[in-house]
């Protein structure tokens, strides 16, 4: 199995009924991101990876967004939103295998009304968690081929 360095951990979050933490180091299993208020709701959608790339996109377009508002858990320098379902990537120990791309969310909205239909097709990725692990801010990212 080859790996190929893609890029690395900026930010890392999780979500709370409170609100929304930001962190330097994020335990997951194979239920997701331990400590999230979706931990163990769809194992499918248990881990959203965004690319620096879409708030990028978002200030090109006038619209000032900052790291997290996304809902991701975990925000990347390198852009994953044309891998299929079934590619994986490592993160130290930890293996996360692609599942779906990340839909509009109306929720963006709040935001600015305008995010929404921006990142469409760039709002991120969801994977789920292969085997256990943790990972940190500034990890570097593998693709597994």
């Amino acid at each position: 199995m080859g790996l190929v360095k893609v890029g690395k951990i900026l930010e890392l979050f999780y979500s709370t009924k409170s609100g929304r933490i930001t962190t330097d180091k994020l335990a997951l299993d194979e239920k997701g991101v331990v400590d999230d208020k979706y931990y163990n709701k769809d194992i499918q959608r248990s881990v959203l990876i965004a690319s620096q790339q879409s708030y990028i996109l978002a200030a090109d377009n006038g619209i000032n967004a900052s790291y997290g508002v996304l809902g991701e858990n975990i925000l990347i320098d390198y852009n994953p939103y044309n891998l299929v379902a079934g590619a994986k990537i490592k993160i130290g120990e930890l293996v996360l295998e692609i599942s779906q791309n990340c839909t509009i969310c109306n929720s963006l909205a709040k935001v600015d009304e305008r995010l929404p239909q921006l990142l469409k097709n760039d709002r991120g990725i969801f994977a789920k968690v292969i085997n256990n692990g943790t990972i940190n801010k500034g990890d570097n990212i593998y693709l597994l081929n």
